[in-house]
This record gives structure tokens, sequence and C-alpha cells, in this order.
């Protein structure tokens, strides 16, 4: 079967994960899904409250707002008990309908032509791998947070694979894939950057004024339900 991405052989398509698959975002049901399970975490909340502020009224990175979030709901909790977390967690994902529809049809379009699926997210490897394998892809690219040994420490020991940082991730995947055609699926204005350099891109469930922008850079709008 020939590709979805050029209707020739195999190609690399690139799946973002939150708005792109899902129909929001993953982390914050993620973490405060935990604390409803264990509500002894609620008391770390207030830790989140300086760093949202500062990345409210300064506009720093996310990342450092992320860490602080899962250090502050998770953090020390042992390997075993966030595993068991996150398999109950994306078990859960699809009977919940959080995945569109078209996304999940994309996906099996491009595994039937014998296309190289890989899940580039900014969303951290707590849960987004355990995604990537119940999805089929065969690689997972995401955000990497520190372990001390078998309990979870929450910083981030990666950059937050977002904006700029997809683009470094899309140049290396090109790399580790010569010669194939590379399809990117995005959902936001911070995936642009990635986006307008795959040889097709796709963006989906955008307003009018990132759709008048992505067209201008001949990437494809669509809806997905």
């Amino acid at each position: 079967m020939p590709s979805p991405a050029t209707g020739a052989g195999p190609s690399l398509a690139i799946f973002d994960l939150d708005g792109t698959l899902t129909r929001h975002d993953t982390l914050a049901p993620y973490l405060f899904g935990f604390a409803r399970r264990h509500p002894r975490r609620w008391a770390g909340l207030w830790r989140i409250l300086p760093a949202a502020l500062e990345y409210a009224t300064r506009h720093h990175d996310r990342g450092q707002l992320k860490s602080r979030a899962i250090r502050a709901l998770l953090g020390g909790e042992s390997r075993l008990t966030i595993e068991a977390w996150s398999d109950e967690f994306v078990r859960a994902l699809e009977p919940r309908g959080v995945f569109h529809r078209a996304a999940l049809a994309a996906v099996a379009a491009h595994r039937a032509a014998g296309d190289h699926l890989v899940l580039l997210s900014a969303s951290p490897d707590l849960y987004v791998p355990q995604i990537g394998r119940a999805l089929g892809f065969e690689r997972t690219v995401c955000t990497e947070v520190r372990w001390e040994g078998e309990h979870l420490d929450g910083a981030l020991i990666s950059a937050n694979r977002r904006g700029a940082e997809k683009v470094r991730c899309l140049e290396r995947l090109r790399a580790q894939y010569p010669g194939l055609a590379v399809i990117a699926y995005g959902n936001s204005a911070a995936d642009l950057p990635h986006l307008r350099l795959a040889d097709r891109a796709v963006l989906v469930n955008v307003g009018p004024a990132l759709e008048r922008e992505a067209r201008a850079l001949g990437i494809t709008v669509t809806q997905w339900a």
C-alpha cells in the first residue's frame, strides 16, 4: 500500500500527542488523577503556584513549570507506584474517547502503508512511551524526567520537547531515517517550526488566524473529530 505521505514508498510519520492525537492535554489529567487517588499529594500543590505565576508574568520556559508540577504531585513516589498509575491512566484513554477517531485512522493508515511511526511529544516519559506502545508506534521521543534510584525526582533531564526543540528532534530523526519523506502532524503554533521542515505537514483543529498562517507556509489544515 502506498504511503499517505507521498503515495510512494515508506515514509517517516511523526505525530504530536496533546491536541493532535488526543482531544486535550494529557499531563494535567495524569497528575491530578494521581493526586485524587493519593490525597496526601494535594499538600504539595502550593509548590506549583510560584512557577505558574512566574510563567504567566515573565513567559519563562514551560519546562520549569512542568517540572515543578511533576515534583509537587509525584516527587518521591516509587517506580512501581508510578508505573502502575501510568498503566491505569493509559488503558483508560481510549474507552473515555480521549483520542480523535480521525487521528487513530491516520495512524492506522500509515502503519498499513509500512511507514515508520514516531510519537513526538513535550509530555513526559512517565506515560507517553506507554501511549506510543498502545497505539503501535515504532518510537517515542518525549520530555525525560529524572529518577533517583527507584524513586521519582521529577526534574527534567532533557529539553522540553516543544517549539525549537521539536525542530532539533525532527532533524535527528531525519538523519536516523535517511532518504525517507517526512510527514508531520501537529495542532498548535508551537508546532509550526518543525512542521514547516517536513516534506508534508498537517495541522489539525486550529482557529482561523493560525489556519491562515499555516496555509501561507504550505501546511495542510484539517479538522479531526
